[in-house]
């Protein structure tokens, strides 16, 4: 035997307390190396070595600290028994083989009703370690169960079922090696603490694979720079009761590292969950296939799962992107509770091609939406956040899925289970403290929401969605108490929200203006002007224009409001409706159903009227649509208030509301007047360049919220956005898109913040195709 110098300083001692053992210490001394040839070990590829192995294994532990040494070879071993202060180095080249026969038999166990049999035997392995410490697995090398390892729930006799198995060790490390064709799991490790895990490869393939690696109550891990693959569960946490006990997960680190599960879950808490688990991190995660879920959390047993954190995810091939669900299986000592799901934070989460990897290798369908539920009884949350989260699925369902219900399948797990979901992007139910920040997008026209959310409360939506052409609404909340929605279509418009017996978050009283002649108007309405009108203009029908049975499908005034908090709003007008013969409108909020206000109070003047509508608006940008019912009646004005004491003011018209840009300071820009509609003397033509700005100063009475409006054309097809600055502040993007010519003239609006006196309004263009033309702007409030 040959003793050389090695170095035990393992890369597992490099790592800060509070995420690496605690017990850790440097070793500085030399180690021996024991080289199983010169323990009888052939490396033919035929002879069992597994005897010689050992005899090499137990000379290195008494050592102790020594290096097993596998030069290159083919090993074949039944099992092989690990042992205390052991370092198993597989050198380049040289692969341990399981043998087709004479495995130990598995164990007996008291507590296997709790779970299946791969989690309940460990000596049926080709290596087992029970209660051994300082055991560590290095080189080059590989393993590789060579079809010999069973992946059934029900093994022949003599044959294993694991690569390697270790139970309620400590101070372990598994670095550089390559498992292949591991059984039921590559790796098992239930009970163990202060886990090193760096520059493993897991080899799928389509045969003798299921589980990657699974940390099974288990604490103080670092997994890291390694790529897992597997054909069930990739990486995965559970608590079972194969032990007769459990311990709290907690101190896990997965980063840096290359996920794939062909059938099943890239990284998986449970099923198995009769234990805890807390203070987890999966950092810079790359998937590339799951056949179930990317992100999947259930807890079915009992568990409580807290403060877990997954951030710079990348998701591809992946049939459920995130599935966090609560059960009530129960299969643990004593029937417990459902457990809890809190304190779930996604940050940075992208995904495309978000189907089932090829072949599919399931049954429920190449793509399933992502789903956040909990039970009837106990509500997923709270503090469940999605942040940065943007997703891409295939699409293509009509509008009647959105219609579907789900079962609620308490005691069984599978994404699959629930079938198409009503939601293309998130589907959540039963569920407190749900905040989502993000984009879903679709590859192909969906005609369902982007979300639905059923049964909970503190609901924050702040998102981006794709809008199906036939789809009735973008965000469904059904049930909720304390809901808010922010955010526009990918269009740039407002989401569309349908609630249903649900209260949206109280929000600050907010009462907003607008002036008539800024809507967007359609033919035959028409602007006039009048010096006792608010801004010395108003909007009316064409003479002869009556439309009393139905609202028509043109000649409407479509004005937006940017709601800073949510509420129920009141809707108001300044009018002129000379007699009974022309004293009403339509009228609409967000492209809904008209409402027949026919009780316009009779005047020859301008005055307030109050419409019969409230409308429960979100935060965000809105639309109150006036069309013509009855030529005569003249609109000037419109406010909308979620203040319950609110009554607008009949006095004299406010000045200074509109600024014609014109008349405002212009860089890289010329006034024209060659289109027709504008206001004023003219409007602003900027170079088609990014940097060209106009700049407006605004006086404001009083400090307080303000909605910008800014009236603009732009005949192009492409959306020319504008960074709008108030007062020299951080600037915010502007969506200006095609409005369908030069002459179609609308408004795009910002809610902003204005002091006392003079302010300062600059809006730059942002791309090499320029702003749009810009008209005016119009400044309601404070």
């Amino acid at each position: 035997m040959r003793r050389v110098a090695w170095p035990l300083a393992l890369a597992l001692l490099a790592f800060p307390l509070t995420a690496a053992p605690a017990s850790a210490t440097t070793a500085t001394t030399a180690a021996a190396e024991f080289n199983v040839r010169d323990y009888g070990a052939t490396g033919n590829g035929s002879t069992n070595d597994d005897d010689a192995v050992d005899r090499a294994i137990n000379a290195a532990s008494a050592a102790p600290g020594g290096i097993v040494v596998f030069p290159s070879g083919n090993y074949r071993a039944r099992t092989i028994h690990l042992k205390s202060n052991v370092t198993i180095r597989l050198d380049s080249g040289a692969t341990v083989r399981a043998a087709s026969s004479g495995m130990d038999a598995p164990e007996p166990n008291a507590f296997d009703d709790y779970q299946d049999f791969g989690h309940s035997h460990f000596n049926n392995s080709l290596f087992v370690g029970r209660g051994v410490t300082n055991v560590h697995f290095a080189g080059a090398g590989s393993i590789d169960g060579d079809g010999n390892l069973s992946t059934s729930n029900s093994p022949p006799s003599g044959a294993g079922n694991k690569a390697i198995a270790l139970t309620e060790c400590a101070n372990v490390s598994i670095t550089g090696i390559t498992i292949r064709r591991g059984g039921h799991f590559m790796a098992l490790l239930n009970g163990c603490h202060d886990i090193l895990i760096d520059n493993l490869k897991t080899v799928y393939a389509e045969n003798g694979v299921r589980d990657g690696i699974n940390l099974i109550n288990s604490w103080n891990v670092v997994l890291q720079n390694s790529r897992i693959e597997a054909s069930d569960d990739a990486v995965a946490l559970k608590s079972d009761f194969a032990l007769g006990h459990t311990y709290t997960s907690q101190n896990v680190r997965v980063r840096d590292t290359t996920i794939y599960s062909h059938e099943n879950n890239a990284m998986q808490f449970g099923s198995e969950t009769c234990g805890n688990f807390r203070d987890i991190r999966f950092d810079n995660i790359t998937v590339l296939g799951a056949g179930k879920a990317g992100i999947g959390m259930v807890s079915m047993d009992g568990a409580i799962i807290e403060d877990v954190h997954y951030t710079n995810v990348t998701l591809t091939k992946t049939t459920t992107p995130i599935f966090m669900k609560i059960g009530e299986r129960k299969r643990c000592p004593g029937s417990p509770p459902a457990g809890r799901i809190r304190n779930i934070h996604l940050t940075n989460v992208t995904g495309r091609e978000l189907t089932a990897p090829e072949p599919s290798g399931t049954t429920g369908g190449p793509e399933l939406t992502s789903t956040i539920t909990g039970t009837p009884a106990v509500d997923i949350g709270p503090d469940i956040t999605l942040d940065g989260v943007k997703l891409t699925v295939p699409g293509g369902h009509p509008a009647s899925d959105a219609t579907r219900v789900p079962g609620e399948f308490l005691t069984s797990y599978p994404p699959r289970d629930y079938g198409t979901r009503p939601a293309f992007g998130i589907w959540a139910r039963h569920v407190q403290g749900l905040s989502v920040k993000g984009e879903m997008r679709v590859d192909e026209n969906d005609n369902r929401p982007a979300f639905i959310v059923d049964d909970g409360s503190g609901i924050q939506l702040d998102v981006i969605a794709q809008r199906g052409s036939g789809s009735a609404y973008d965000v469904g909340v059904s049930g909720i108490s304390g809901y808010s929605v922010t955010g526009a279509n990918t269009a740039g418009g407002a989401l569309r929200v349908r609630a249903t017996n649900s209260t949206p978050v109280p929000g600050n009283p907010v009462s907003l203006y607008g002036e008539a002649e800024a809507a967007t108007i359609t033919a035959p309405m028409q602007t006039q002007q009048d010096p006792a009108a608010s801004g010395g203009s108003y909007v009316t029908v064409a003479p002869g224009n009556n439309s009393q049975s139905a609202a028509p499908p043109t000649g409407h005034a479509t004005l937006s409001f940017a709601v800073p908090d949510p509420g129920s709003f009141k809707v108001w007008a300044r009018v002129i409706a000379p007699t009974t013969s022309d004293d009403s409108f339509w009228v609409r909020a967000d492209g809904g159903s008209w409402t027949n206000w026919n009780t316009v109070p009779l005047g020859a003047s301008w005055h307030w009227a109050q419409l019969p509508v409230t409308y429960d608006l979100s935060a965000g940008t809105h639309t109150v649509t006036f069309a013509y019912r009855e030529d005569g009646a003249r609109l000037d004005r419109v406010a909308i208030s979620s203040d319950p004491s609110f009554t607008p003011s009949d006095g004299p018209p406010p000045t200074g509301s509109r600024y014609e840009a014109e008349e405002a300071t212009i860089a890289q820009g010329v006034v024209e007047s060659n289109h027709a509609g504008f206001t004023g003397t003219g409007f602003v033509n900027g170079d088609n360049a990014a940097g060209p700005y106009v700049e407006w100063t605004v006086t404001a009475a009083q400090a307080g919220a303000a909605t910008l409006a800014f009236r603009h054309a732009n005949g192009t097809a492409v959306n020319r956005p504008m960074a709008v600055s108030v007062n020299g502040g951080a600037p915010v993007t502007v969506n200006f898109p095609g409005t369908g010519a030069w002459t179609t003239w609308t408004n795009a609006t910002l809610p902003a913040q204005l002091n006392a006196g003079a302010n300062t309004v600059r809006a730059t263009s942002t791309t090499a195709n320029g702003g749009p033309n810009l008209d005016h702007l119009a400044v309601t409030g404070p």
